[in-house]
């Protein structure tokens, strides 16, 4: 896998990160005003754009897994601190789904 390669599936990890990251502050947004009737399909969104970002992410591994010596430029690592952030926040979101249910089913 060459430097190119490695950085469009670095922009691809940003994307996908960054859609699912603006779908989950949405949610947020809109529970926080007591609705609720996007959560499931805003989570479906958000995942599947996880999802798309993890697939980007297992290529790598498998390159590196697999014995290449990969050149990891800045590209990469920015759309991992995405990732991470986002998968971070996906979890986050779920706790906070239960408390504004609570909060506005009294």
């Amino acid at each position: 896998m060459n430097k190119e390669d490695l950085q469009m599936l670095g922009f691809e990890i940003v994307a996908y990160s960054g859609d699912a990251r603006s779908t989950l502050m949405s949610l947020l947004s809109e529970m926080r005003q007591g609705n609720f009737k996007n959560v499931e399909t805003a989570l479906k969104s958000a995942d599947e754009n996880l999802k798309l970002a993890h697939n980007a992410q297992t290529k790598i591994l498998a390159e590196e897994a697999s014995g290449a010596n990969l050149e990891i430029g800045f590209i990469f690592i920015h759309g991992q601190d995405h990732l991470m952030t986002t998968i971070l926040l996906r979890d986050l979101v779920q706790d906070f789904i239960e408390l504004y249910k609570s909060k506005y089913n009294k």
